[in-house]
């Protein structure tokens, strides 16, 4: 851990929510906004679905590979989540926080208790639609997964959303636009906590000292 009088390493956001709750909109609105806010892109083991395109939406592995990476320690966090694995690259993340950058992570719910464990001044936020049945329309309406599939995650939905409280904060998405400008203040307010910015006020009193 950094002393008070360091600069303080970038700001790690960390967003989950249940299947359908609109966190991937959420996180393309922020990444808008903040072109400067890097993107961690997840390993997975599951198939591309259209459009998806490896290296920008995910790094596709086979379940050998990913292994292989739990193994040599190469992943920050992992979990497996209907039958596949989801990671994050260890190295990648780490480099753009000591460098000062901020870092997006868009994380299954396990994944984002696992790194709460490295990383508590992280911000840590669980985006929940504003009911279960538009929670329902919205799987049904995306129709990208087999009928067992969406089965599997409305019944996942009401358990996951209990873990809302281990969070730093609970993001309403009934409109994306809306839920990511609400995002965006909590950002804008993280940034400016004593424990972010106090090497501003030390680097003061070591002026006066001279």
């Amino acid at each position: 851990m950094k002393n008070k009088s360091d600069k303080p390493q970038g700001l790690l956001l960390v967003v989950s929510g249940p299947s359908g709750a609109g966190k991937g909109t959420i996180c393309s609105l922020l990444r808008k906004e903040l072109p400067e806010l890097s993107y961690s892109v997840s390993v997975t083991t599951r198939e591309p679905r259209e459009g998806e395109v490896d290296g920008r939406d995910y790094f596709f592995k086979t379940v050998a590979q990913v292994k292989d990476m739990i193994f040599r320690g190469e992943l920050l966090e992992y979990a497996q989540v209907y039958g596949n694995y989801y990671g994050t690259p260890k190295p990648y993340v780490m480099n753009l926080l000591n460098e000062g950058k901020d870092v997006l992570l868009e994380i299954d719910i396990q994944g984002a208790l696992q790194i709460k464990k490295v990383f508590p001044d992280g911000v840590f936020i669980f985006v929940v639609p504003p009911s279960l049945e538009e929670l329902r329309a919205r799987i049904y309406k995306r129709g990208t997964d087999a009928e067992e599939v969406i089965e599997k995650r409305l019944k996942a939905a009401t358990s996951e959303l209990s873990y809302a409280s281990e969070y730093d904060y609970i993001i309403v998405n009934d409109v994306a636009e809306k839920a990511t400008k609400r995002v965006l203040t909590l950002l804008e307010a993280e940034r400016y906590r004593a424990g972010r910015t106090y090497f501003l006020v030390d680097k003061m009193l070591q002026n006066t000292e001279k």
